[in-house]
């Protein structure tokens, strides 16, 4: 301690001055102290048994020094203690720093490390977004290209449709079932079909595009929640000791709810991205199927069309032929009837003529009915 023994006495000294005196009490109830200054019952004691412990008799030479002893040894102590909570106490402090900065650098770094993961997971929503708008656009196009060719089948139809009625009114015996006729009912039955399928899949491009947009809603939500946290954990990185917006926040540690795991905030992006890719997939398959159905349909139309041109075709020509062969067959009957006209008169003025042959027989018969007698003869002459 600084300062001269002097000084230390004068200060106890009046710290014992001014301490309120106690009542007296027997010393058998007062308990044993160590440190206390032992009696003084020798033939140099001023006050004896009665005023043991506390009294206000003076102190001998030796008591006082050995109080002033005590004094100091305690005051030594209780300096050391300071000294050694003092150190105890910087050292609790600098190790409670160390582990302040080191959790602080802890969760910075883990803070880094959830921006990248959020990051990761924000470019592959976006990445996912944009192929399935993409893929929606394209889908579109099939779609009104589909609605395109729905339209397109409607002439062809009432074409043969038109034909097949125009062709009822043939009369008989053209009247007739034949290939023109089987070609332009297989051509309606296809048009027909081909209506229902692009029918049917116009249905199916119609709701893949729904489901298109509800899971690009989905991702999209996602995303922008990913986007608001990323600027909430980013703001939160760049917190330090040094800010001026940090303060005390009460009930910022309590755990909500309705909070998620590491593992379950993964698996529902995973999930969300997956069902994405697994609806664009079913998208670019569908125009894949949209784009062979087109093709195909196109082909068959075509194929059939060629097969009613071709039967057409044919059937015109056996018209043709049968047309050529009816004049032929006309002329020669136009012929022979005038022939037969010709003969007929020819047939008739040989009739006229036989007229005289025919009065001189009938006369040669007639009067040779009036021979006399025997002389009636069925003679050579007679049968002539």
């Amino acid at each position: 301690p600084k300062g001269g023994p002097g000084t230390m006495a004068e200060a106890e000294g009046s710290s014992l001055a001014e301490k309120p005196l106690p009542q007296p009490v027997p010393e058998s109830d007062l308990p044993v102290k160590e440190g206390d200054v032992a009696l003084n019952t020798g033939p140099d004691s001023s006050s004896g048994r009665a005023t043991a412990g506390f009294r206000i008799a003076k102190y001998l030479p030796c008591e006082w020094r050995q109080i002033n002893s005590a004094l100091y040894r305690e005051a030594f102590t209780d300096c050391e203690q300071g000294e050694r909570g003092r150190a105890e106490a910087k050292e609790l402090v600098q190790h409670v720093t160390a582990l302040a900065q080191r959790a602080q650098q802890d969760s910075t770094a883990a803070l880094g490390q959830r921006l990248q993961d959020i990051h990761f997971w924000k470019s592959l929503l976006q990445r996912v977004i944009e192929d399935l708008d993409a893929e929606t656009s394209l889908l579109l196009a099939q779609k009104l290209r589909l609605e395109r060719a729905l339209d397109a089948t409607e002439v062809p139809y009432a074409i043969a449709t038109d034909n097949l009625l125009c062709r009822e009114r043939r009369q008989p015996p053209d009247l007739v079932s034949d290939e023109v006729e089987r070609e332009l009912l297989k051509e309606t039955e296809l048009i027909r079909n081909i209506q229902e399928l692009l029918k049917r899949t116009l249905k199916q491009a119609r709701s893949q595009m729904w489901l298109n947009l509800e899971h690009k809603e989905i991702c999209e939500m996602d995303w922008s929640d990913k986007v608001e946290t990323y600027n909430i954990d980013d703001k939160c990185e760049r917190y330090r000791n040094q800010s001026t917006n940090i303060q005390f926040q009460m009930n910022s540690v309590k755990f909500e709810e309705n909070t998620s795991t590491p593992e379950t905030w993964t698996r529902f992006s995973h999930d969300n991205i997956y069902r994405a890719e697994q609806e664009k997939m079913a998208s670019i398959n569908l125009r894949t199927l949209i784009d062979n159905i087109l093709h195909d349909a196109s082909q068959d139309l075509r194929m059939q069309c060629a097969a009613v041109h071709e039967a057409f075709a044919k059937h015109c020509e056996e018209l043709d032929d049968a047309k050529l062969k009816l004049e032929y067959h006309l002329r020669n009957i136009l012929k022979e009837i005038g022939d037969q006209e010709a003969n007929i008169a020819a047939l008739k003025l040989a009739i006229r003529e036989k007229e005289a042959s025919m009065k001189v027989a009938q006369t040669r018969l007639y009067d040779r009915t009036f021979r006399p007698n025997m002389e009636l003869c069925r003679d050579e002459a007679q049968f002539r």
